[in-house]
C-alpha cells in the first residue's frame, strides 16, 4: 500500500510544499531514495508508503500511477481528494490534521535521548507495533534522525525524522509504552528532534490523526498550530 500526496504550485506561498510534502521530499531531500517516473515519485517498499504526484491537473497522471503501481493494486491518496476516473475505487477514506510550528515552540535536547539506527531497527519496529504511531519499516529510519529512551535495555520511547519537504521536516513515529507514559517522554523527544531541525535551519511540522485528539491537544500545547485539514484515502487501481 502507497500513499500518494500531491504536487504543490512553487510560485505559491512558502509553505506551500506542506501541501504535498512527499512530492517536494522525493524531488528534493530524498532524490537518492525516489523511484518512478515523471509524473509519480515513490519511495522504496521498506522505507516507506508515502508517494506524489506532479499534478493532479494533469490527465496522465492515472495513467503514470497505473504505470507505477500496477493493475488491481491498492494505493492511499493524501492531501488531495480528486475525482477518480472510471474504473478506480475508493475503498476507505480518513481524516488527518497537519499541524506546524509555532513561535511558541522551544525546542531543546533531551539528555536521556540515545540516537537510532539500522543496529536498533528490531527494537524501534517493536516499538511500533506496540504503539501504532504510523508506517514504519525496515529501512525508514533512513528517512532522517531518530531518537529513544532506553530503560533497562528496552526501547520505551522514540520520535523521528521522515519527510523532508524543502525547507521543513516532518517529526514523526512519536512512541511511548503504556508503562512509562505521563512521564513526559514524548514532548521530550519531540523537542529533541525540533531541536536537530531548527539547527540545520529547517521549520518542524507533523501529522496526526483528527480522531486523536489527546495528541493533537499535547502538540498545540508545546507551540504547534493546525495549518489544514487532511484527507486519506484508500483506492484501487482498475483491475
Amino acid at each position: 500500500m502507497t500513499t500518494v500526496l500531491p504536487s504543490s504550485d512553487s510560485t505559491a506561498t512558502p509553505d506551500a510544499v506542506l501541501d504535498a510534502p512527499a512530492w517536494s521530499s522525493l524531488t528534493g531531500a530524498h532524490a537518492h531514495l525516489a523511484i518512478g517516473n515523471a509524473l509519480v515519485r515513490r519511495y522504496p517498499d521498506d522505507v516507506s508508503p508515502f508517494a506524489g504526484v506532479a499534478s493532479w491537473e494533469d490527465p496522465d497522471v492515472w495513467g503514470a500511477l497505473i504505470e507505477e503501481f500496477g493493475t488491481g493494486a491498492e494505493t492511499m491518496i493524501s492531501h488531495a481528494d480528486p475525482a477518480l476516473p472510471a474504473g478506480w475505487s475508493e475503498i476507505w477514506r480518513g481524516s488527518g490534521l497537519q499541524l506546524v510550528e509555532t513561535d511558541r515552540l522551544t525546542p531543546a535536547p533531551f539528555a536521556d535521548a540515545v540516537e537510532l539506527g539500522a543496529d536498533d531497527v528490531e527494537d524501534m519496529l517493536a516499538i511500533v507495533s506496540r504503539n501504532q504511531p504510523g508506517p514504519f519499516l525496515p529501512r525508514t529510519h533512513e528517512l532522517g534522525r531518530y531518537v529513544g529512551v532506553r530503560r533497562g535495555g528496552r526501547l520505551v520511547a522514540m520520535a523521528g525524522e521522515r519527510l523532508h519537504p524543502d525547507g521543513w521536516t516532518e517529526i514523526s513515529a512519536v512512541s511511548v509504552d503504556e508503562e512509562v507514559r505521563r512521564q513526559g517522554l514524548a514532548s521530550a523527544l519531540t523537542l529533541d528532534v525540533a531541536h536537530a531541525i531548527r539547527a540545520r535551519g529547517d521549520r518542524a511540522f507533523l501529522h496526526a490523526s483528527a480522531a486523536n485528539t489527546g495528541a493533537v491537544a499535547a502538540y498545540e500545547k508545546l507551540g504547534f498550530e493546525l495549518r489544514r485539514r487532511v484527507p486519506f484515502l484508500r483506492v484501487r487501481t482498475p483491475a
